[in-house]
């Protein structure tokens, strides 16, 4: 039942390392969209990471230049702005979906031409989100997509996407790993009904002091004022310079 909606500290205390996340949906008092990102790492090359802001944008970047062995899953863009959609990926899917919005396609036709991750065994979906920012608060919306391995070679990609119309008080996670493991398992399901507040340092907190201290790397988490369209961003790093 999608109207029940489940405790996301709770979920994240039970589950030693979802991987990467993403949180997307409406405040309490639907007012505001709201997204959060994070990420975690078992590696020293995945843990060597954070969160840096350029305007819209947010990238991953390096803690440690020296330490970096193969910089091409762990780089990239996780939040980009295209209009009134903002993007949020676990990937290099961001510049896709951007590249997909500003010719005048959609959410879908970007991403039917991606796949998961080719880190062998593991496979690593491949998850993104689409929020659009209406003129109405009523209107807001969002899409959530997981690109998973079909099969345990990796030679199939399963693609799912979900539709969401904005819900005061509910918000959908998504993540990469069902929980910890060697190979990692994926994902499996619909993304999963949350509950969501109306403070955005709460939600932060309710994440970050709920990943596993050892895995969890940054965290993002920004709001939009629905009817103003003003912003407001927590970005938390383990590893600050």
């Amino acid at each position: 039942m999608s109207y029940i909606r489940k405790n996301l500290g709770r979920i994240l205390k039970n589950n030693a390392y979802p991987g990467r996340g993403i949180v997307v949906g409406k405040s309490s008092d639907g007012k505001k969209a709201v997204f959060a990102y994070f990420i975690m790492g078992r590696s020293e090359n995945s843990r060597n990471r954070v969160f840096t802001v350029c305007g819209e944008e947010v990238r991953t970047e390096p803690f440690d230049p020296a330490k970096v062995s193969d910089p091409s899953l762990i780089i990239y863009s996780a939040v980009k702005t295209v209009g009134n959609f903002v993007i949020v990926t676990n990937g290099d899917q961001t510049d896709t979906i951007e590249q997909s919005l500003k010719a005048g396609h959609c959410f879908r036709h970007a991403l039917m031409g991606r796949t998961f991750e080719p880190d062998a065994p593991n496979y690593t979906p491949r998850i993104s989100a689409l929020l659009r920012l209406p003129k109405k608060a009523a209107d807001f919306s969002y899409e959530m997509s997981v690109l998973k391995s079909a099969d345990p070679k990796g030679k199939k990609c399963d693609r799912s996407f979900f539709c969401y119309e904005g819900v005061n008080g509910r918000g959908h996670f998504l993540h990469t790993y069902a929980k910890n493991g060697d190979p990692l398992p994926s994902f499996t399901g619909e993304p999963v009904p949350v509950k969501i507040g109306n403070s955005l340092s709460a939600f932060a907190e309710e994440i970050w002091s709920s990943l596993d201290e050892d895995n969890k790397i940054s965290l993002v988490c920004r709001s939009y004022d629905l009817k103003t369209g003003e912003s407001e961003q927590i970005v938390l790093n383990k590893y600050t310079r």
